[in-house]
C-alpha cells in the first residue's frame, strides 16, 4: 500500500482492535504502521464487519468481513497535490472530490464529475450534454491518446449512467456509485489534466529555453 502520510509504497502488515459493537454491528480499528524512517506514522481506519478470533484467548486475529471502512487517520487527501498548471476551476473541484472521498464515496464523485463535465465543457469544447455523450464526443474527436480514451470510457460504464439515465442530465448530482468509480473518476481527472495542462506546460518551458540558447548563439528562434 501507500502510506497516506509520506506517500512511499510499503508492504502493508495489518493490526486489528476490536471497539466494540453498536446496532450497526461490530466496530473495528485496521491500523498500519509506516516502516519509513523519515514518516513512522501510523494509518487508522474504523471498520464495521465481522472478526476472525484466535482459540484458545478468543482475540481478535482479523476482520473476516468489511461493511464499511472509513480513515480516521490521517484526515485529509492521500493523493498528491494539484500541479499548478491547472487553472483554479478545475483545481477546487478536484482537490475538494479528494478530501472527501474517504468520507463520501458518493460526494467525491458527484464533485469530480462536474469538475470532469468542466473540463470537457471549457477546455475539449465538446457540446454541453449529458456527462456520457459529452464523453463520447471528446472520444469521436481523436484529440486524446489511447490510454486516455480507454480510462475517460471506462467511467461510462462505471458511472451507473445505463441504470440512471434521467438523473445523470443533471451535473453533480449525487448518484449511487460503484465500488471503484470515485477513486476511477480522480485518476482520470489526473491523466487529463497532465494532457491538457502540465505536458503543454513543459513543451513551452523547453522551447522557451531552447529559443534563448539560440538566441545566444545568434541563431533565430524556433518557428
Amino acid at each position: 500500500m501507500k502510506c497516506p502520510h509520506c506517500l512511499v509504497e510499503f508492504h502493508a502488515k495489518t493490526e486489528w482492535q476490536g471497539v466494540g459493537k453498536d446496532t450497526e454491528g461490530y466496530w473495528f480499528l485496521e491500523m498500519y504502521l509506516c516502516p519509513n524512517d523519515k514518516c513512522g506514522k501510523r494509518t487508522i481506519y474504523l471498520v464495521l464487519g465481522e472478526g476472525l478470533y484466535s482459540p484458545p484467548n478468543g482475540r481478535l486475529a482479523r476482520v473476516s468481513s468489511v461493511e464499511k471502512r472509513i480513515m480516521v487517520r490521517p484526515k485529509g487527501s492521500n493523493r498528491p497535490p494539484v500541479p499548478s498548471e491547472v487553472p483554479p476551476l478545475f483545481a477546487e473541484d478536484y482537490t475538494e472530490a479528494c478530501l472527501v472521498l474517504p468520507d463520501s464515496p458518493k460526494a467525491s464523485a458527484a464533485l469530480s464529475r462536474r469538475c470532469l463535465q468542466n473540463l470537457l465543457r471549457d477546455w475539449a469544447k465538446v457540446k454541453p450534454a449529458k456527462l456520457a455523450d459529452e464523453i463520447q464526443q471528446v472520444i469521436d474527436g481523436g484529440t486524446l491518446p489511447s490510454h486516455l480514451v480507454e480510462e475517460i470510457d471506462a467511467i461510462r460504464n462505471i458511472g451507473n449512467f445505463a441504470a440512471h439515465p434521467l438523473k445523470s442530465e443533471k451535473t453533480g448530482e449525487i448518484l449511487p456509485v460503484e465500488p471503484a468509480e470515485a477513486e476511477w473518476n480522480l485518476n482520470v481527472l489526473e491523466a487529463l489534466f497532465d494532457f491538457y495542462f502540465v505536458q503543454p506546460a513543459l513543451v513551452k518551458r523547453r522551447r522557451a529555453a531552447l529559443d534563448e540558447k539560440l538566441k545566444e548563439a545568434g541563431r533565430k528562434p524556433m518557428k
